[in-house]
């Protein structure tokens, strides 16, 4: 399993290299919008096609799911002063640099979701 932690992964994407709250907005959208428009189309695509199609709609629908965790950890990070906790001591731009290439994980259907519920519980 990769080393991703989920919220962390969330946290350090909201914040970027500036912590402007028009980021975090942007960011918590980009995820909402992951999950709904990735599932929807899916849906949409695995719906009455043939065998490839079916593949495709089911693989983006996934990947849509690997979004819900990163949706809700942004919408807990929202919150007055819950990203500063979140981040505080952390040296953000070597966050940057170590969770920018691991973003490529979320492609991985349901992985960040697994991911997720065992860090859950670890917490």
């Amino acid at each position: 399993m990769p080393h991703l932690d989920v919220r962390r992964l969330a946290a350090v994407d909201m914040y970027g290299s500036a912590g402007s709250p028009v980021r975090r907005r942007v960011i918590l959208v980009e995820f909402v919008v992951g999950v709904v428009g990735c599932v929807a189309l899916g849906l949409w695509a695995a719906h009455g096609g043939g065998p490839v199609r079916t593949a495709l709609g089911g693989y983006l629908a996934l990947v849509g799911l690997n979004y819900v965790p990163l949706a809700l950890h942004a919408l807990t990070l929202s919150r007055r002063g819950a990203l500063e906790r979140e981040l505080a001591g952390v040296d953000v731009p070597a966050e940057l640099r170590h969770y920018t290439p691991r973003q490529l994980w979320l492609f991985v259907p349901l992985l960040p979701v697994v991911l997720a519920a065992r860090q859950a519980r670890r917490r």
